[in-house]
C-alpha cells in the first residue's frame, strides 16, 4: 500500500498543478473565451490541494529510508544527508539564477526583437545561455547523488 501511495500521491499533486492549464486548454479547444476570475479560483485550489499532499505526504512511510539515511543514531547529518542538501541547494540557487537571468533578457530581447526581426537569433542565445544556468544546475545536483 505503501508503494503504491508513493506512486499515486505524486502523481495527483501534478494533476492538481497542471489544473489550471487543462481548464484553459479546454475551454480555448470549445471556442469559448476562457474567464480570469475561474482560473484564478482554479489555481489557488490547487496550490490548497498540492499543500494538502505534501503535508499528508511525509505521515506515510514512503520516505522513511530516505529519513533514516539522512540522520545517524547521534542526530547529526549523516554523509546521505549532505548529498541531499547539496544537491538540493545546487539545483535551487540554479533555479533561482535562471530565474533572474531569464527575467531580465527575455524583455529586452522582446523590445529588440519588437524593434528590429534579424536579431530574433541572436536575442533568443541570451534567453536560452540564462536557462543553461538551471541545467547547470541540475547536472550537478545528478553528480552529486549519483557520482
Amino acid at each position: 500500500m505503501d508503494k503504491i501511495l508513493f506512486f499515486i500521491l505524486p502523481l495527483i499533486a501534478l494533476a492538481l498543478i497542471m489544473s489550471p492549464i487543462f481548464v484553459t486548454l479546454a475551454r480555448k479547444s470549445k471556442g469559448k473565451p476562457t474567464n480570469a476570475k475561474r482560473a484564478v479560483v482554479t489555481n489557488i485550489a490547487s496550490f490548497f490541494g498540492v499543500l494538502i499532499m505534501t503535508t499528508l505526504l511525509p505521515f506515510t512511510t514512503a520516505f522513511a529510508e530516505t529519513a533514516e539515511a539522512v540522520t545517524n543514531a547521534a542526530g547529526m547529518l549523516s554523509d546521505a544527508g549532505m548529498k541531499y542538501l547539496a544537491a538540493a541547494i545546487s539545483t535551487g540557487a540554479g533555479s533561482i539564477a535562471a530565474g533572474i537571468a531569464v527575467g531580465s533578457a527575455a524583455p529586452a530581447a522582446i523590445g529588440a526583437i519588437s524593434e528590429n526581426e534579424k536579431v530574433l537569433s541572436k536575442a533568443l542565445i541570451f534567453v536560452a545561455l540564462g536557462e543553461g544556468v538551471a541545467i547547470y544546475g541540475l547536472l550537478i545536483s545528478i553528480l552529486i547523488l549519483f557520482g
